[in-house]
């Protein structure tokens, strides 16, 4: 199976992405999601995780939240929870195998299923969508601690978990589950601006 590396996938954004800034949005989000599976990878207990797969997962995760941008550069916030289907289709589309497609249908919150989308009346097929290998759950866990917000944000691991605390316990419990699996990151290495630290639980 071909997985593609970095510039290949960056090239991957720079074709699908409707502006500079977006790119620069979505594609930096993606590398530091990558960041924080790296540094989550190099504990010994995750040896066995393909970090390939891995990288490939992390870089290309969001690809689709460039289809949600409309003429004018602005992003529809409402259809948000769609970006992970639409980054699924274009990966599809573009004949990346099904190993990678589902890292973008896989990802979002801490898991969401049949029952939270009928509950919610998302706008997506009614099915779960769920990580089910570690490759995948790791990079849906990485995925939690960066916000694309502007401006953009680290979050901690118990400010994710307050977060995530309004979809109900269950989500809160399946969170706590990750990072037992996989352990808190030191955002303190990651940060970019020490003037901008991860924002406290």
């Amino acid at each position: 199976m071909h997985i593609p590396g970095p510039e290949e996938i960056r090239a991957l954004h720079e074709e699908h992405a409707p502006t500079t800034e977006a790119f620069a949005s979505v594609h930096r989000h993606c590398e530091i999601v990558w960041s924080v599976a790296e540094q989550l990878l190099a504990s010994p207990h995750l040896a066995h995780l393909d970090a390939e797969l891995v990288r490939a997962g992390c870089l290309l995760h969001d690809i689709g939240v460039y289809r949600l941008y409309d003429a004018d550069g602005r992003l529809d916030h409402e259809n948000y929870i769609r970006h992970g289907l639409l980054g699924q289709e274009l990966l599809e589309g573009v004949g990346l195998p099904a190993v990678l497609c589902r890292f973008c249908a896989h990802h979002t919150g801490v898991g969401v299923t049949r029952e939270d989308v009928v509950r919610q009346n998302l706008p997506v097929p009614p099915a779960d969508y769920l990580a089910e290998t570690p490759e995948e759950r790791l990079v849906m866990y990485a995925d939690k601690f960066h916000s694309k917000s502007r401006p953009d944000r680290f979050l901690s691991p118990d400010a994710f978990a307050a977060r995530v605390r309004r979809f109900g316990e269950e989500k809160v419990a399946a969170f706590q589950a990750l990072r037992d699996e996989f352990g808190d990151p030191d955002l303190a290495l990651l940060t970019p601006d020490v003037t901008r630290p991860p924002v406290a639980g």
